[in-house]
């Protein structure tokens, strides 16, 4: 049975009005938005509503931080660079994902640029955004 026939509208009226989600206007609106899907991620029990108010809470979080916190414009060869340097990865463990040595070389250099079938290896290897390597 999934998640969705599960689902109970009032249970999930009833957890609402706990939090009233809305958009985030102010900084101690996140941190206690931040507060409440931190507490709902350390459960591994939540009822289909309590995961449905989790993603609402990552909605709202995410809108709020995109809007106050962009993040600055990286090349993908450095985007690469942070996200290996991030995972303890090297050149060797890269490479594989992009198709060669030689290649994998120029691309962290700078010298080559990420072709976008790279970009989505990338993308699925990182388990991030293909936007970052285009």
């Amino acid at each position: 049975m999934s998640a969705a026939t599960n689902f109970n509208p009032t249970v999930y009226a009833r957890l609402l009005t706990k939090f009233l989600p809305k958009p985030i206007q102010s900084e101690r609106e996140l941190e206690a938005a931040t507060a409440l899907l931190l507490e709902l991620d350390e459960r591994n029990d939540l009822s289909p509503e309590e995961e449905a108010l989790a993603e609402v809470l990552t909605v709202l979080i995410e809108d709020y931080e995109d809007k106050h916190y962009p993040l600055p414009d990286v090349a993908p060869h450095e985007a690469l660079k942070a996200l290996m340097e991030d995972r303890y990865l090297k050149h060797k463990d890269v490479w594989p994902v992009l198709g060669n040595k030689g290649a994998t070389t120029e691309i962290l250099s700078g010298r080559r640029s990420i072709s976008k079938a790279q970009a989505r290896r990338l993308a699925d290897f990182f388990r991030v955004p293909i936007d970052l390597f285009i």
